[in-house]
């Protein structure tokens, strides 16, 4: 017999997944975006939406779902793209057909996004149309011209981000300064762009600073600030002990910017990282009034500095803290309170190893007023031998300012590290290039990178020996404009000439004090 082949027709459509017999109405949805919040680009999102609404219902044999929107959002990340994301989640979950959109750059402006989600789209059934290119995703060509477009659109971003950092940097280079104000205590922009101060919130600053220098942690500052319902400079009620440290620390309170103290990494994560080196930075100097006076600016980084080193040694609440020391065992003064409960409330300041282990050290609990007459009193001396004092500080600073040996040796080591790396190199492409015996070359390599990491090593102690001298330096300095701004003896106990001048104060059994000075003097009282 002869054979017989009969046809059956398809009755659904392999790619919309539509039955082919029968008229159904495709559901369609619109999606808009904007990249910024701009009053134009506010114009053109609301056109956008209208005209996609609009375009939508034209079509008899479509279903309207929605118009899907994204105002002030970048494409080049799906991540903050919540209309975007919620698109895409509906049309996996069968919700809609088709997707209209302007353009490719409408829909992502990075290439790995736009064809992954195409794709995904495409495995459920669900067809693209790019209008302004007249790409519909389920054309033979339409993957084509798809990854196309979006490579132009990415390059159009990058070139875009090229430009705006190039911007930035100008500006940075030119020394202009901004601020984000809505975000930053103590500045609002001026009729000039500038930044310009708020008075109220000015007095914060300062508060804060005063608080710090009194003896208080950025922790107990913070909960002092939220107990009184200052707001925070976001506008919100609690205060976090990191936000009064970034205060504490910003150079921009003392009137001074460092610019571009962190950059994009990459322009479609939109990814900041700390500029660690990789990027100029600039330093302006008296860019905009100063809250903070720069010789308290500078006492509070010193004394910020030496709270980090002690760690959890500093408790905070005083002036004092880990600056008296015992005479008799070597364990800091912490204070104590008696009569807590009572009217007769004490503070006095004892040793915190007195009664630790079998020694019972002699040296008496101290008041705080005692122990403010008594730095009155050494203060005083000092000042009666300032000239001297002043003249052993500035010998003391020229020395410890000469950094010439250690510039010298860091300089060699830095020619050390370029010829190393240079052998390194040619021993790894030589040993790539020609088969050697791999013992030997492991000798050789192994030794290349030993010599390499003692050099490096040399050359970070001899860079932390230089910060410290300078560091050391800039404290006498400060000891000395300090003392220099003295014209008459103290009359009263002032916690900045505290911090600048006292190194540590050792308490004796007889009760006396040893006040060694900043300068190195030391001065019993």
């Amino acid at each position: 017999m002869a054979r017989s082949v009969t046809v059956i027709p398809s009755t659904i459509n392999p790619v919309t997944r539509m039955p082919s017999t029968t008229v159904q109405k495709r559901r369609v949805a619109g999606y808009a975006r904007v990249s910024t919040d701009s009053d134009e680009q506010f114009t053109s999102y609301e056109a956008q939406i209208d005209y996609y609404t609009n375009f939508i219902q034209r079509h008899a044999d479509w279903q309207f779902v929605k118009v899907y929107t994204d105002e002030g959002i970048s494409g080049t990340n799906m991540k903050r793209r919540d209309g975007f994301n919620q698109m895409i989640a509906d049309a996996l979950a069968g919700k809609i057909d088709l997707i209209v959109t302007k353009s490719v750059s409408r829909f992502a402006r990075n290439t790995v996004d736009s064809l992954v989600t195409v794709r995904k789209l495409k495995e459920k059934g669900v067809e693209v149309y790019f209008e302004k290119g007249n790409i519909y995703t389920f054309d033979s060509k339409g993957e084509l011209l798809i990854t196309i477009m979006s490579s132009l659109a990415q390059e159009e971003s990058r070139s875009i981000s090229e430009n705006v950092t190039w911007g930035q940097r100008k500006r940075f280079a030119d020394g202009k300064v901004s601020l984000p104000y809505n975000q930053f205590l103590g500045y609002r922009k001026g009729p000039d762009g500038l930044p310009e101060i708020v008075p109220e919130q000015a007095e914060v600053v300062h508060r804060i600073y005063s608080l710090f220098i009194e003896g208080k942690t950025t922790c107990g500052i913070a909960k002092i600030l939220t107990a009184e319902g200052i707001p925070t400079p976001s506008g919100k009620q609690n205060w976090q002990a990191s936000t009064v440290e970034s205060i504490l620390t910003n150079e921009k309170y003392k009137g001074d910017a460092l610019l571009q103290k962190a950059f994009t990494v990459d322009f479609l994560s939109k990814k900041m990282k700390r500029n660690e080196g990789e990027v100029p930075q600039y330093y302006v100097e008296n860019s905009h009034p100063a809250i903070i006076p720069p010789d308290e600016w500078q006492i509070v980084q010193r004394e910020f500095a030496r709270r980090k080193a002690l760690g959890r040694k500093y408790s905070g609440g005083s002036v004092f803290s880990t600056r008296l020391v015992c005479g008799d065992c070597g364990a800091f003064f912490g204070s104590k309170v008696w009569h807590s409960n009572r009217p007769c409330r004490k503070t006095v300041w004892r040793c915190n190893g007195k009664y630790e282990g079998d020694h019972r050290c002699g040296t008496p609990n101290l008041d705080e007023e005692v122990i403010k007459e008594r730095f009155l009193a050494a203060v005083n001396i000092l000042f009666s031998i300032k000239d001297t004092v002043l003249d052993d500080c500035r010998i003391m600073q020229t020395a410890l300012t000469d950094c010439s040996a250690i510039d010298s040796e860091l300089e060699s080591l830095v020619g050390e590290l370029e010829i190393v790396a240079e052998l390194t190199k040619r021993c790894i492409e030589e040993n790539s290039r020609n088969a050697q015996d791999q013992a030997e070359y492991a000798a050789r390599y192994n030794g290349l990178v030993e010599r390499y990491e003692k050099a490096k090593e040399r050359m970070d102690t001899l860079q932390t020996q230089r910060a410290e001298r300078q560091d050391e330096a800039d404290a006498i300095g400060a000891f000395m404009f300090t003392l220099c701004e003295m014209e008459t003896a103290a009359q009263e106990f002032d916690p900045k000439l505290w911090l600048v001048s006292v190194d540590r104060a050792m308490v004796h059994s007889d009760g006396t004090m040893t006040f060694r000075f900043t300068s190195g003097v030391e001065i019993i009282a």
